[in-house]
């Protein structure tokens, strides 16, 4: 097991380079990782977060409810600078989905570093709730990097969040809604339908 998933499997709050932004992480499964990780970016409780996996067929394995044109399409553009929004009928990682249990952020960055992490996390971006998204280590601010437990310097990421899209209607009828543009081509959304 690596320092990354040491860290976040005990509960600690960890400072990571995804594949677009700094993040911070924490065991998806951890009420006081979950609660420390939103009082260092000072987020509101309430409001949902991404359950970050490092391997696609782990997320696969952990929402065996999803339909097959769900799991299509989370085939497709995953890994990748995306976060999906998926039905979670069974309210999985329910830490992670603040007042609407029955919607799950997911996201599986193209991290090859931290590939064999097997811990969910719950994860957001490293800046201070509503801050600007923060491309290298050195320019997290100095209170977020002062609280967390673990701080891994990746370089220079490209600095564009994660593209959110919305798939919680896409099961019945291949309907999806861009939430926020962000760091996915727009092409890889066209292979959707």
């Amino acid at each position: 097991m690596n320092e990354f998933e040491e860290c976040v499997a005990r509960g600690g709050v960890a400072l990571f380079p995804a594949d677009t932004v700094y993040g911070l992480a924490t065991n998806a499964e951890s009420a006081e990782g979950v609660r420390r990780l939103y009082e260092i970016k000072g987020r509101p409780q309430d409001r949902p977060a991404a359950v970050m996996f490092f391997r696609l067929d782990d997320a696969l394995g952990a929402l065996p409810e999803l339909g097959p044109r769900t799991r299509e399409a989370l085939e497709r553009l995953l890994p990748g600078p995306v976060t999906l929004i998926l039905p979670n009928p069974e309210r999985r990682f329910p830490l992670a989905c603040g007042p609407a249990p029955e919607r799950l952020g997911l996201r599986v960055p193209d991290v090859p570093a931290l590939a064999e992490v097997r811990t969910p996390v719950l994860q957001s971006s490293a800046n201070p709730s509503g801050g600007a998204d923060v491309r290298r280590l050195a320019d997290v601010d100095p209170g977020i990097r002062a609280r967390v437990d673990l701080e891994i310097d990746g370089g220079e990421l490209p600095g564009t969040p994660s593209t959110v899209v919305d798939l919680t209607d896409y099961e019945s009828g291949g309907v999806y809604s861009v939430l926020r543009e962000g760091a996915l081509d727009p092409e890889a959304l066209r292979s959707l339908g």
